[in-house]
C-alpha cells in the first residue's frame, strides 16, 4: 500500500490526533503517503445546544464512519470517549495506542482549584458527568454549558466568560494549553469518562492489509482498560452524554474497575467496584454495570434520559 487516507474531525485537537497517527505510520512505513480527510460531524455543527440535549449516540463519529464505509478513507482516528459501543456493520476499532492521562483539569484565571472557587462561582463544562461530580463536591457552584472545540473553550475562560472550566487533561497536554491556575481533578474523588484520554483507530475489518499495518500502534494495557470501561458503558446501555464515569487500573494480570453513576445534580451518587483477569476486561465491565444498576443506577439513568430526551 502506497497511500492511506485518515478520516478525522477538523478541530485542532482532532487534527493533532490524526497527524500523530499519520507521523507514526509514515515513520514505520517509508514510502507510504498518509492524507487527512477533514469531516464536520453533527456534534461539530450544533454548538448552541448542550450535548445532552442534541440527542443520539455517535454525535462526533457517524459522518466519519460513513467515509470509511464508502471508501473515501481507510482509517479513522477517534477520541474513544466519543465512540458509541455499537459500531456500524463491518467496522471495528481494533487498535488502541498508548493512553494519555485520563483525568480532568479545572482551569481558572484567578482561583486556586475547586476549593478556592468562591460561592456561586460560574463553572463551564459540556459534560453531565463533570456537572454531576462537581455538584457532589461543591453544591454551591453555578454550572453553565460550555460548548466548542477545546481551544475555543479555553479562550472563553481567558476572556472572562467563566470563573473556571473543566476539560480533559489529555487534550490540554496534546495541544499544550493551560491557564494561570490549573488543578488536576482525578480519582478517587473525580472519575473520568469511559475511555477518556485514549485514541481509537477504526477501519473496515475485512481489510486485513490495513489491520496488519496498524498493529504496531496497539498498546495492550490501554486496550484492556478501554475494553473494561466500554463493557461497563455497554452494560448500562449508556452514551457519552450521560453522568457515567469509569476508572480502571491494571496490576499484573488483574484489572480493577470503579464505576460511577449519578443524577445530574449529584444528589444520588452510586459508586461500585469490580475486579477480574485482564483477559476478561469486557466481562469485568459488564459485571460492574450489573452492580451499579442493581444499586439504583437504572432508576437514575432512566430519569436522566427522560429529562434530556
Amino acid at each position: 500500500m502506497k497511500k492511506l487516507v485518515i478520516a478525522t474531525r477538523g478541530s485542532a485537537l482532532a487534527l493533532w490526533q490524526a497527524n500523530h497517527i499519520k507521523d507514526c505510520l509514515e515513520a514505520e512505513y517509508p514510502g507510504l503517503t498518509v492524507d487527512l480527510l477533514k469531516i464536520k460531524t453533527k456534534g461539530d455543527k450544533i454548538l448552541d445546544v448542550p450535548l445532552a440535549k442534541v440527542g443520539g449516540k455517535g454525535l462526533f463519529v457517524k459522518e466519519i464512519e460513513e467515509a470509511l464505509l464508502d471508501g473515501r478513507a481507510q482509517i479513522a482516528v477517534h477520541s474513544m470517549k466519543d465512540v458509541p459501543t455499537e459500531l456500524p456493520e463491518g467496522l471495528e476499532v481494533g487498535v488502541i495506542p498508548q493512553r494519555e492521562e485520563s483525568t480532568d483539569s479545572l482551569l481558572s484565571v484567578k482561583y486556586d482549584g475547586l476549593k478556592g472557587l468562591p460561592k456561586g462561582a460560574v463553572v463551564g463544562t459540556s459534560s453531565l458527568r463533570r456537572q454531576s461530580q462537581l455538584a457532589t463536591l461543591r453544591k454551591d457552584l453555578k454550572i453553565e454549558s460550555l460548548r466548542g472545540n477545546l481551544d475555543t473553550r479555553v479562550k472563553k475562560l481567558l476572556n472572562g466568560e467563566f470563573d473556571a472550566i473543566v476539560v480533559a487533561t489529555a487534550g490540554l497536554n496534546r495541544l499544550n494549553l493551560t491557564a494561570p491556575k490549573h488543578e488536576i481533578l482525578g480519582p478517587p474523588d473525580f472519575l473520568p469518562a469511559v475511555a477518556q484520554g485514549a485514541l481509537g483507530i477504526e477501519y473496515d475489518k475485512s481489510d486485513t492489509e490495513v489491520m496488519e499495518m496498524l498493529q504496531f500502534l496497539n498498546h495492550e494495557p490501554s486496550k484492556r482498560q478501554v475494553l473494561a470501561e466500554r463493557g461497563f458503558l455497554t452494560g448500562l446501555d449508556g452514551g457519552c452524554q450521560v453522568p457515567i464515569a469509569a476508572w480502571s487500573e491494571i496490576d499484573g494480570d488483574r484489572i480493577r474497575l470503579t464505576g460511577f453513576v449519578a443524577d445530574i445534580d449529584g444528589s444520588r451518587p452510586i459508586r461500585k467496584m469490580a475486579e477480574g483477569h485482564v483477559d476478561d476486561a469486557w466481562g469485568v465491565g459488564m459485571i460492574l454495570a450489573g452492580k451499579v444498576l442493581d444499586a439504583g443506577g437504572k432508576i437514575i439513568l432512566d430519569e436522566v434520559y427522560a429529562r434530556t430526551s
